[in-house]
């Protein structure tokens, strides 16, 4: 599955692909693919620092300004999103990056294991600053009839950093709101970083049980 999730982010070409691994079972397998990596502390609270200190020592120098956070378990994302994750750093004022897509099936809202955002974003934005982050469902509404035009947001797991940015979020302590939620975002916000989402079209297929590994599978062979 890594080696799938490497070969999207190489697709994407938007710069140096790094594999920070957390035991060497995973560092042989990228290294006989040709690919490069580093071991990282495998006690690491949160993906986050394990890939600040994966940059540290690939990248000394701080050649790189800015570092995608892609999680190992999207073996079929498109690299569209990778690419699209780096938008909002254009702007100065953006700390972080995300992404987010359109909630259609609106019975995941009560699910903990869909991460729902609140964005400051009009219903035909593209890009807005995220409020929160939740487990919940939110934000609100009443059954006054409106809801059907309200549009509620996916949460995608991958971040886009400025550097300076993750060194100083890497160093601070986790946030209550994180350990409520189980949500490492939130303790940038709780810091007052502020973080931008994009909207894309697709939400990539995370594989998190047995049945996703199946369903990736299928996805993988159609796709090859």
């Amino acid at each position: 599955m890594i080696i799938h999730v490497w070969r999207r982010a190489l697709e994407a070409d938007i710069g140096p692909v790094l594999v920070a691994c957390g035991d060497l079972e995973i560092l042989e397998v990228i290294k006989d693919f040709g690919g490069n990596a580093v071991i990282t502390n495998p006690s690491h609270p949160s993906g986050s620092d394990r890939i600040y200190e994966a940059l540290e020592k690939f990248d000394p120098s701080q050649n790189f300004d800015a570092v995608i956070n892609l999680q190992g378990d999207l073996p079929t994302i498109r690299i569209e999103l990778l690419q699209s994750v780096l938008g909002p750093l254009k702007d100065i004022n953006v700390d972080i990056a995300t992404l987010v897509a359109d909630m259609v099936d609106l019975s995941q809202r009560s699910n903990p294991n869909v991460v729902k955002a609140v964005l400051a974003m009009g219903p035909g934005g593209r890009s807005g600053r995220a409020l929160y982050f939740s487990r919940s469902a939110v934000p609100w509404c009443s059954d006054d009839g409106d809801n059907n035009k309200l549009v509620f947001y996916h949460h995608i797991g991958i971040y886009a950093y400025r550097r300076e940015v993750l060194k100083h979020f890497v160093s601070l302590p986790p946030g209550q709101l994180e350990k409520r939620e189980m949500l490492e975002q939130l303790r940038a916000l709780e810091d007052g970083m502020v973080i931008h989402a994009t909207r894309v079209d697709t939400i990539p297929l995370g594989v998190d049980t047995f049945a996703d590994l199946e369903c990736a599978r299928e996805i993988l062979a159609i796709t090859k």
